[in-house]
């Protein structure tokens, strides 16, 4: 029984150098891609949050759509004012 276990006990080791190896490989190939995964994910909790408040797309979009194009970029930046503002209050 104990040859048996201390077979095991040298796979379980060689598997878990193999593993290892394997992971760091996975590190240095993916190195590139990071800073692009890192944009995706932003992009995907942008959409998921988007999801969760349809009502505030059709609200900036009616307000788009009502305010002059010299008008909008004042509005916008009293708007994120007022997100930022609103954020730091709740404490998220």
């Amino acid at each position: 029984m104990n040859r048996k276990l201390a077979r095991l006990a040298e796979r379980r080791q060689q598997l878990v150098a193999q593993a290892a190896a394997q992971r760091t490989t996975l590190a240095y190939t993916l190195e590139p891609w990071r800073a692009r995964l890192a944009r995706v994910d932003r992009g995907v909790a942008v959409l998921r949050y988007i999801r969760r408040h349809p009502v505030l797309m059709v609200g900036a979009s009616l307000l788009f759509a009502a305010l002059r194009r010299r008008r909008v970029g004042r509005w916008l930046q009293h708007g994120l004012m007022v997100w930022q503002l609103g954020r730091r209050l709740r404490g998220n």
